[in-house]
């Protein structure tokens, strides 16, 4: 069934729109408007997935920065209804092919997951991350989890 999963790069306003949708159910403390997701695709790679022309999750790829110039941090988002079919397994592929594709390739992979997503946390560990850091956003209640993928040693990461 994922064979026909469709991933597409955030190129105008109904992907916009679709991407915000997505991460706004799945993030609801951190909901975003639309100038803020065109913010957001000038700073780093957003893409969406469909099946067919149903929307089914939207994933981010951060680019390395000034502060942290060997992590890029991939984060693969699907809707509950979809969840548990294997998408979120290949979009996390697609992010993290996106994100050693970049130049400089990235040490480093990260992903961050709201707390209250058990699916997600789970998700992530089972995927080989392991949790480095949580916070809470001023105002908020619920903490991010921030997890990070093992590295080899000679700076590849262990999954994928």
């Amino acid at each position: 069934m994922t064979d026909d999963l469709r991933i597409e790069r955030v190129t105008d306003e109904a992907s916009l729109q679709d991407w915000r949708h997505v991460h706004n159910v799945i993030v609801p403390p951190d909901a975003l408007t639309l100038d803020e997701v065109r913010e957001r695709a000038g700073r780093h790679l957003l893409d969406v997935a469909y099946l067919g022309d149903a929307l089914v999750g939207c994933m981010t790829v951060r680019r390395p920065t000034a502060d942290a110039p060997s992590v890029a941090t991939v984060i693969a988002r699907i809707l509950p209804a979809r969840r548990g079919q294997g998408f979120g397994a290949a979009l996390y592929a697609h992010g993290l092919t996106e994100a050693h594709a970049l130049v400089p390739a990235p040490d480093t992979i990260e992903t961050i997951v709201l707390a209250s997503n058990e699916d997600g946390l789970r998700f992530a560990r089972t995927h080989g991350f392991e949790e480095s850091e949580r916070y809470v956003l001023p105002g908020a209640t619920v903490p991010y989890v921030h997890l990070r993928l093992p590295s080899d040693g000679a700076g590849r990461t262990m999954a994928g």
